[in-house]
């Protein structure tokens, strides 16, 4: 159960002007891509009554599965009603991209259900059925990320305020420390190893310099980096991943 976040219809507090850093949320829409791009072929490389490899994939998926419910009730929480309060030109496309959540959310109903049964039994006929259903899903989520880029991130970098912006990251860092007792991995490590992915490795210091504390910093070099390319090489079996465009 999560609480709404109180409206932001008053004026802004004295002091505090409009305007944010969206990159974040563009970095996060890669990520989506690359991992239900990569998804299906996954699911679809395990061999026919392969149960271990399949709880392997079955246990990333579920994560995936889990980052974007939590991205999605993220943005439902912190970005619409604010968005329509502030620029009532956008309502349309709020209202259009609550519509796309609720598609997005019917399509994860589907699949959600099917990741068991086959973790628990690995067979062809599971296996075909789950990794259909997750390209649905895919194309449903992509149809909905490009209108969101175009039409919801230029208005909410010129009329949210920076603190307001970064309350979905917190609330997104929020929920996976309610859930990792719940989480199959360590699913702080991934997302950072990810982010750090989708900056080319030239600027990768400077950019935790810039989005990171010093103490984070130095528990990503000490710890996360090592789990992070663990995991990255248990779900690819040792094989090179691909990297995110």
């Amino acid at each position: 159960m999560v609480t709404k976040l109180p409206s932001s219809s008053d004026p802004l507090p004295d002091g505090l002007q409009p305007g944010c850093d969206t990159t974040d949320l563009i970095q996060v829409h890669r990520i989506f891509r690359w991992l239900y791009n990569e998804l299906p072929s996954l699911i679809r490389g395990v061999d026919d009554g392969d149960v271990g490899r399949a709880a392997v994939v079955a246990d990333y998926a579920y994560m995936d599965l889990f980052a974007l419910h939590l991205h999605h009730e993220t943005e439902d929480l912190v970005l619409w009603d604010r968005l329509g309060e502030r620029s009532p030109g956008c309502a349309a496309h709020v209202d259009q991209m609550k519509a796309q959540h609720a598609q997005v959310a019917a399509e994860l109903a589907v699949v959600e259900p099917l990741l068991d049964p086959w973790r628990e039994h690995a067979d062809a006929v599971s296996r075909d059925r789950l990794a259909a259903a997750v390209e649905r899903l895919r194309d449903t989520l992509f149809g909905h990320l490009a209108p969101e880029e175009e039409h919801i991130v230029p208005v909410a970098a010129s009329v949210l305020t920076q603190a307001e912006w970064d309350e979905m990251g917190e609330h997104a860092r929020n929920g996976i420390q309610a859930a990792r007792k719940e989480l199959p991995r360590d699913m702080m490590a991934v997302q950072f190893g990810l982010l750090l992915a989708t900056v080319e490795p030239d600027q990768r210091s400077e950019w935790m310099k810039e989005n990171l504390p010093a103490p984070v910093r130095l528990l990503y070099t000490l710890l996360l980096k090592r789990k992070y390319e663990r995991a990255m090489d248990e779900l690819y079996d040792g094989q090179p991943v691909p990297p995110i465009p």
